[in-house]
């Protein structure tokens, strides 16, 4: 038996992080959260999460940003696939995000408040395409 994927939850948002831990662990995931981008990625880099879902504005309106661009720095956590949700993300035509555009690192952006099912038919999607990429890396050792 496989052991449970891990998700690290990075939102300075309290009650947002405790019903997404409730969510994921009712599922099946071990989850481990951080109230701000310092500890966050300390958290990554001692966790080795299998999926990170990062909050954008947190204690500095760009925080999230900042958190990315560090954890794509680290070596071990270069392709650790993350997901932004974010209340900044919209589909209006005054401010949006353009997950295409490649100029932040992230595999997916979500929209706050996140629909449950789509959230854990994502991070399921990911973290499978992230175990096959390292196992065949790695030869089957991860």
């Amino acid at each position: 038996m496989s052991e449970p994927k891990s998700v690290l939850i990075i939102d300075d948002d309290s009650d947002f992080r405790k019903a997404i831990q409730a969510l994921l662990e009712a599922s099946g995931y071990k989850v481990q959260n951080a109230a701000g981008g310092r500890d966050g990625i300390q958290l990554a880099k001692t966790g080795q999460p299998d999926l990170v879902l990062l909050d954008i504005m947190m204690s500095e309106r760009t925080e999230g940003f900042f958190v990315l661009q560090e954890m794509r720095r680290i070596p071990s956590l270069r392709n650790t696939p993350v997901i932004i949700l974010s209340s900044i993300y919209s589909d209006e035509p005054k401010f949006r995000v353009d997950p295409e555009a490649g100029w932040l690192p992230a595999n997916l952006f979500l929209a706050k408040p996140v629909e449950p099912e789509r959230l854990l038919k994502e991070i399921a999607r990911l973290t499978t395409e992230s175990s096959s990429a390292i196992t065949a890396a790695t030869g089957g050792r991860r």
